[in-house]
């Protein structure tokens, strides 16, 4: 592979997970203002993008145990974020479905964030905006 650039692989990954470390970091106050925890933010996104699913592929998908995952469904139903419906496939389970006020409160927290994003996009110059697009191709190809 021909690179351009004099930084090592290692250099490279390195400033990338700096960068994204940082990026996540300089968002968080958007986060902080739906009122939710890190975790349960956390967890209503999976519900709202990947959901409605059980309870224990919740847990794995937030990489935590069965009784962590159930508490904080609770504290999202005690909202009225998340909601337990019936497994068809199982008449006996039941999946965590996010209600519309919950999908409202996540959809709005997307939308600040890229808000604050764009309005750093749109202070770079035209070459690094550019640039910054590129190298968003290369990011999905590395994260998927």
């Amino acid at each position: 592979m021909n690179r351009t650039s004099t930084l090592s692989t290692e250099e490279t990954a390195d400033r990338l997970h700096s960068a994204a470390i940082h990026l996540l970091r300089s968002l968080r106050h958007e986060d902080e203002k739906s009122g939710l925890s890190a975790p349960r933010l956390s967890a209503l996104s999976v519900v709202v993008f990947a959901g409605p699913l059980r309870l224990g592929a919740l847990a794995n998908a937030e990489r935590v145990r069965a009784p962590t995952m159930t508490r904080l469904v609770q504290e999202l139903e005690k909202e009225n974020l998340v909601r337990r419906e019936p497994d068809p496939a199982d008449g006996r389970a039941f999946r965590i479905a996010a209600t519309p006020k919950g999908r409202r409160l996540l959809l709005q927290g997307r939308k600040r964030r890229i808000g604050a994003l764009v309005k750093r996009i749109d202070a770079l110059s035209n070459a690094d905006h550019a640039r910054l697009r590129n190298g968003l191709d290369v990011l999905a190809q590395i994260t998927q």
